[in-house]
């Protein structure tokens, strides 16, 4: 089994989640009392956070960059970035620590092609939603996605996950105000809506959507699962 290095704390919420899917996705292959062979280096979302709010990429490479270096020398055969606008400079991630970067996006993409489904509705960080970094890799796939027409909503949207889900506050209100966003992309002709930020999934899930919803955390833990055994 090969040993997955896990850039975590973007948030320590979603960070959990990473983890404990990445362990029962192990057992479910191998059975009995086997489980993943994995690291965790949690940095401060803070720093995350107020890098990323600065357009500051280069710094936000630093942070992770350094991450994935310590997962390295502790033995990590592969890195994962527990976050989807991580991978804003995921690239240069892989590039600088000389290990295999297991991508949200290709695998998140993937998953989509498998269902057959083409115009998928995208909802996430401001940066996942406006940003080119992820509907370009979505794009390259063959797909067509659309995200929230209303700067209001995807204010709103980025808001949330900063205040709330970050912090692991669940809001019942937050889920209505989100379903109807999620709605209007529906309206719009999306056959599909990915969960672009590793939160969301923390409040929506596929029992609350008409279309398939696509769990960006799972997706690439699933992709992490099947390096770690190939």
């Amino acid at each position: 089994m090969k040993k997955i290095g896990l850039v975590g704390g973007i948030s320590w919420a979603s960070t959990l989640d990473y983890y404990r899917y990445l362990n029962e996705g192990i057992n479910r292959q191998l059975g009995g009392l086997n489980f993943a062979e994995c690291l965790i280096y949690s940095v401060n979302f803070n720093e995350f956070q107020q890098f990323n709010a600065d357009y500051n990429w280069d710094a936000t490479f630093e942070l992770l960059a350094n991450a994935a270096q310590n997962l390295k020398k502790a033995g990590a055969e592969a890195i994962v970035l527990c976050a989807n606008t991580a991978h804003i400079v995921a690239d240069r991630v892989a590039e600088n620590v000389g290990l295999p970067l297991i991508h949200i996006t290709t695998a998140t993409a993937k998953a989509v092609n498998k269902r057959g489904l083409k115009k998928i509705g995208l909802i996430g960080t401001s940066y996942t939603m406006e940003l080119d970094f992820y509907k370009d890799k979505l794009i390259e796939n063959g797909l067509t996605p659309i995200v929230p027409e209303s700067q209001d909503d995807r204010d709103y949207i980025e808001d949330i996950l900063r205040n709330e889900l970050g912090r692991g506050i669940i809001n019942p209100e937050t889920k209505k105000k989100y379903l109807k966003i999620i709605e209007e992309l529906i309206n719009r002709g999306a056959e599909g809506i990915i969960l672009g930020c590793t939160e969301i999934p923390l409040l929506i899930q596929q029992q609350d959507v008409s279309v398939p919803v696509f769990d960006t955390t799972k997706i690439h833990v699933e992709a992490a699962v099947n390096f770690a055994l190939s």
